[in-house]
């Protein structure tokens, strides 16, 4: 039950934050905050400043920033519909900014408390591959692949995906005692070595491992940037496996299934420290889902409002004509249900998954 609740919480948090990047903008550039909540439901402690309502409300399950003029026309100057549009878009787009910025900050708070950050690392060779003068050392932590970044905690499956995929030659970017040196075409022919258990460690001839790498305070903040950009990665292949039919919204999670997660997680973690660090990671990698997700041109998120304003700023250009904003309304209002409908179906498929059915 507690975990339930602390995912909930942190639903919670990350909508508000949300909701934060669209408030701190709208106010920078002028426009109009009618009300900026934190929570959601009925009202328990609220106060006006300036020409905004500030309210704290009965359920932490979110928040949002009221704008003047969001949702329609208004005849105040500071109202976001009166705004450029540059000014709209930097404001749609604070949102999945703060997201993604919570993410990348949860993901460096963790690694800093690490002793060390794990590292795709040449930890020596197997015997009857002859690399022993291939260029690349024992110690050498490996920063790239083909091209294939593996400096990040995806490293190692990035490594083996890029080995799998290659030919007789690879290109490798390693780092040797603090230098960077490049090794291009690296002889090393696909082989195969099966161990008595069955398992196969070839790795090309190379013995695989990943390494505790005593990194500074600045390679770990890059750690983290490259990271989340591989979680952005991760988000976009699973978009394109959903639309290609390779997975269906059988495998899709909502809200529930999420909690879910969070509370196995939870509960199989050894210690509390434990299962603040894996809800801590799970928190992070959900902040960089919802900043992919909100900038989806998609009507009633705020991707799909961008691409409104920047579709009018193209039909003004050429024909000095733009979409009547009842008729964008129209649209945002479909695609809400549209949404709300999707959610509604993934939230049974999660509780058939949760109860057996």
């Amino acid at each position: 039950m507690v975990f339930i609740l602390i995912g909930i919480l942190i639903f919670g948090l990350l909508i508000a934050v949300h909701e934060l990047g669209h408030f701190l903008t709208a106010k920078l550039l002028g426009v109009k905050v009618n009300e900026f909540s934190i929570g959601m439901g009925p009202s328990v402690f609220s106060r006006e400043k300036g020409d905004t309502l500030y309210s704290i409300r009965a359920l932490p399950i979110g928040g949002y920033c009221a704008m003047e003029g969001e949702d329609g026309s208004s005849s105040d100057p500071h109202s976001f519909d009166r705004a450029k549009a540059w000014k709209k878009i930097i404001i749609l787009c604070a949102g999945a900014a703060m997201n993604y910025l919570t993410g990348l900050l949860i993901l460096a708070v963790l690694l800093c408390q690490l002793s060390g950050i794990a590292m795709p690392v040449v930890t020596g060779f197997l015997d009857g591959y002859g690399l022993e003068t291939c260029g690349l050392e024992a110690g050498d932590i490996v920063l790239s692949v083909n091209g294939h970044r593996t400096f990040s905690l995806y490293g190692q499956d990035r490594m083996l995906e890029a080995l799998s995929q290659a030919g007789d030659t690879v290109d490798f970017v390693v780092s040797r005692n603090g230098q960077r040196i490049v090794l291009e075409d690296v002889y090393m022919p696909p082989q195969q070595r099966t161990e008595e258990d069955g398992t196969v460690t070839n790795l090309r001839g190379l013995s695989k491992g990943l390494t505790g790498y005593d990194a500074g305070f600045g390679e770990r903040l890059a750690y983290s940037w490259y990271s989340t950009l591989d979680m952005v990665e991760m988000v976009w292949s699973g978009l394109a496996a959903l639309l290609s039919g390779q997975v269906g919204l059988r495998e899709l999670s909502g809200p529930v299934g999420i909690v879910d997660t969070m509370t196995e997680v939870g509960t199989q973690s050894q210690t509390v420290a434990d299962a603040a660090m894996n809800l801590a990671f799970l928190a992070a990698l959900i902040a960089v889902n919802l900043a992919v997700m909100n900038l989806l041109p998609l009507p009633a998120l705020d991707g799909g409002r961008i691409f409104f304003l920047l579709l009018n700023g193209v039909l003004y250009l050429f024909f000095r004509r733009r979409i009547a904003p009842q008729y964008e309304g129209y649209v945002h209002f479909a695609g809400l249900v549209a949404l709300m409908g999707l959610m509604l179906v993934v939230t049974f498929s999660d509780l058939g998954k949760l109860f057996g059915f």
